[in-house]
């Protein structure tokens, strides 16, 4: 039983020594190899998570309000209404753009470089740094988005017959299952008076 009581004292002093180790305050150097690699990161890529997490804000909004537009304001004021809403949700975008924006320093010489910090040691920093400051990786950096757009414009244009056609087989299965939209069948011409009833299968 003492063995025991030993040998988990001895697991937990090695323990502790860890976590000392780990809250240890890094040096200078591996501390500014970390702001190196945290600031390399921030370039078009950045933007472009700001604008998404903007999106995010704005998209329920959109998802709300749309439907209440329709809901309660009558048809002949709808489309100024909702030139006046879209107006109130780009203002939404762009101060949700400017607040995200705005904590990205904090978030980054803060949590960001910590995080770098705590999982890589000072050499792998080190090569990180060497890697971002390369110039061909600053090309890709720079070229990232316009590659990534790329790719989903291709992606779109390769897919877009196929997925048409599956969405008309959707369509189909769809009919079979809910039955005609009354609201979309043609009204009849020439004449107010209603047309006859076609026969139906019963």
């Amino acid at each position: 039983m003492q063995f025991r009581i030993a040998t988990f004292l001895i697991a937990a002093y090695a323990v502790s020594m860890g976590v000392a180790a780990q809250n240890a305050p890094a040096s200078s150097n591996k501390r500014t190899y970390a702001e190196h690699v945290v600031a390399a990161q921030q370039g078009a890529e950045m933007d472009r998570l700001i604008q998404q997490l903007a999106g995010s804000a704005v998209q329920p909004m959109l998802a709300n309000w749309g439907p209440k537009l329709e809901a309660n304001v009558p048809a002949t004021r709808q489309k100024a209404a909702a030139e006046q809403l879209n107006g109130e949700l780009n203002r939404l975008g762009d101060d949700a753009v400017g607040i995200i924006k705005s904590k990205v320093p904090a978030v980054s010489s803060g949590s960001l470089v910590d995080a770098y910090l705590s999982k890589f040691t000072e050499d792998e920093l080190r090569q990180l740094d060497a890697f971002f400051s390369a110039p061909v990786i600053k090309k890709y950096q720079t070229l990232a988005p316009e590659l990534g757009n790329l790719m989903v414009e291709k992606l779109i244009e390769s897919s877009r017959g196929e997925i048409q056609a599956r969405s008309a087989q959707f369509d189909e299965a769809a009919r079979k299952i809910v039955g005609p939209d009354k609201a979309a069948a043609p009204k009849a011409s020439g004449s107010d008076k209603p047309a006859s009833k076609a026969k139906t299968q019963p």
